[in-house]
């Protein structure tokens, strides 16, 4: 799953960067908010002309490259490697009112020969220290998991995304309104924005596996 939707949800509900209303903690709301969806598209088969090596896309997913096509690098502000399985990628700025906040994912990629399962381990912003005090007002929890099956024109890869965000509700006048005023329009919207950007993810990750099929390709055909 791409880290920016993450990044596209925070933005899309504009959640106001104040100071913190004090309130008793008995008297704390939150919202959860939920969407997922599950996903299948064909995979092209690929085989050189050489030898008939197929270039099946698990192993394309347990490459470097295949990490980065995952994680959608290209579209990331920094990216960095934190050990063997672990990232932090940096999303591009977001505004919020007068203040600039930079959403920072730790994500975990786990690739086998038979998925790859990418899991959100944090999400918090960076900046000043207003923006940096919204880290304690919410929660997400995103989880990725790519399968693939069949076989020549039958070959399929599959994605199933669930991302859910938990916020507190701490200003007026949201604090005086069900929690359901909340949670219905932010379910819907970010429903609507993860059916939208998962079709497009999957198809900037096909173009991805067939720009490394061809420099394969080429690397064999170059002895």
């Amino acid at each position: 799953m791409d880290p920016l939707i993450c990044g596209w949800i925070l933005r899309k509900m504009d959640l106001k960067v104040k100071a913190a209303t004090s309130l008793n903690s008995n008297a704390k709301k939150k919202a959860n908010l939920f969407a997922e969806k599950k996903e299948r598209i064909r995979l092209p088969t690929y085989n050189d002309d050489l030898g008939g090596k197929k270039y099946h896309i698990s192993e394309f997913l347990s490459q470097p490259s295949g990490i980065a096509a995952v994680l959608n690098t290209k579209a990331l502000q920094s990216f960095e490697s934190l050990d063997a399985n672990t990232y932090r990628c940096e999303l591009p700025k977001l505004q919020f009112l007068n203040f600039e906040a930079a959403p920072l994912l730790d994500l975990r990629v786990t690739s086998t020969d038979e998925d790859c399962l990418v899991e959100m381990l944090s999400c918090k912003f960076e900046g000043s220290e207003v923006v940096k005090e919204q880290n304690d007002h919410f929660s997400a929890f995103m989880r990725n998991q790519m399968t693939w099956g069949g076989a020549g024109a039958e070959s399929f890869l599959e994605v199933d995304v669930k991302l859910n965000l938990t916020l507190e509700i701490y200003t007026q006048p949201f604090t005086m309104m069900p929690t359901s005023a909340v949670e219905g329009p932010g379910n819907i919207m970010m429903q609507a924005l993860v059916d939208k950007l998962v079709p497009l993810l999957l198809q900037q990750m096909l173009q991805d596996y067939d720009e490394w099929v061809r420099k394969q390709s080429y690397s064999l055909k170059s002895f």
